[in-house]
């Protein structure tokens, strides 16, 4: 496997949408976005793509190792600073796919819920009100099954883990999340139930709106 890897590092990732100024790309899930702090770390999306192909690619926004789905990422200086904008800016849209455990009592809603990173538990992040960051998401319920659901999560702020923590603190954890999950969530699926499956973005050249769909595996 590890031979395959080496002849076909880009095997897996599938290049959604390529023209000069960009890149959008559905990730898998177990792949680092950015190399880690550690040297065996540094397999990942972006050094796969620079040394396969795309030695210009520069990444703009991050997934969880374990988030598969859209990202974007910019093929020279002036779209990266541009594309970089957008997202501080909230200018892009993005929307996830997740199964959640349990049954929302309603079927849409917000939450409004301050984050931080917590040191003694990392790399988890908790709510807090005194010093967590701001963080808004909305959610809304796709499907029922019998013991969980399918969401759509719309993050409107970016904070690290907000969607897992937020879905977390209304009590319906995701599906296969090692970080955040009860032992029935955790064990109800093999992977982290959560796939960025809409991206929506100003073309950094054209000036064109561009939209991006890639359905969930799962």
């Amino acid at each position: 496997m590890l031979f395959l890897d080496a002849l076909l590092p880009l095997s897996s990732i599938q290049i959604v949408h390529q023209d000069a100024a960009l890149l959008v790309i559905n990730k898998p899930t177990l792949l680092l976005s950015v190399p880690g702090r550690a040297e065996d770390n540094r397999d990942c999306l972006v050094t796969r793509l620079q040394e396969n192909g795309y030695p210009e690619a520069r990444i703009v926004h991050r997934l969880d190792w374990e988030t598969s789905g859209l990202i974007v990422l910019a093929r020279d200086p002036d779209s990266h600073r541009e594309l970089s904008r957008q997202f501080h800016d909230r200018e892009t849209e993005k929307a996830y796919t997740a199964l959640c455990w349990g049954q929302p009592a309603t079927d849409s809603g917000s939450i409004d819920l301050p984050l931080r990173y917590d040191p003694p538990t990392k790399p988890r992040h908790v709510v807090d009100h005194e010093q967590g960051k701001h963080a808004l998401t909305h959610w809304k319920v796709i499907t029922r099954y019998a013991e969980y659901c399918r969401v759509e999560l719309t993050p409107i702020t970016g904070r690290s883990h907000q969607l897992r923590v937020h879905m977390l603190s209304i009590g319906h954890p995701l599906l296969g999340d090692r970080l955040y999950a009860h032992e029935q969530a955790l064990q109800a699926h093999e992977r982290l139930c959560l796939h960025a499956s809409m991206l929506s973005l100003t073309h950094p050249q054209s000036g064109e709106r561009l939209r991006f769909e890639c359905p969930a595996p799962f």
